[in-house]
């Protein structure tokens, strides 16, 4: 019954925006730590950032250095990834995952309840 149904991803070029999005059904929204992660193949995954439904609290691993930000539409119960000024290094399969409200930052990756497909984000010349 829960589903996770993430899309946007894309290639851009170096400078480049794209905006990725996380629609969910089946929870009660605002009692979950929605995130964002990334991975690149053959390494591990990392943490984007998240957005704390409860109190629209955000945080961003320091690799974003200001350039995304995480938004939502509570009424479509979907949350919004903003990248701008891509890198290279930005080149990854993005994650949207949802996890428990601890009352800290994001919980750990471990403590995911559910997991989006994932989708790719290429960035290059």
């Amino acid at each position: 019954e829960v589903q996770i149904v993430e899309s946007g991803g894309h290639w851009v070029q170096p400078g480049g925006s794209l905006r990725l999005s996380c629609v969910t059904s089946g929870f009660t929204f605002e009692d979950y730590a929605i995130n964002w992660f990334r991975q690149v193949p053959g390494n591990e995954r990392e943490r984007v950032g998240c957005i704390i439904m409860g109190d629209d609290r955000r945080y961003f691993d320091p690799f974003v250095k200001g350039r995304f930000t995480i938004s939502s539409d509570r009424a479509k119960n979907t949350v919004y990834l903003q990248m701008n000024n891509l890198e290279p290094q930005d080149t990854a399969v993005y994650y949207c995952a949802a996890g428990p409200d601890i009352g800290l930052e994001c919980p750990n990756s471990y403590a995911m309840h559910y997991w989006s497909k994932g989708t790719q984000v290429t960035v290059s010349s």
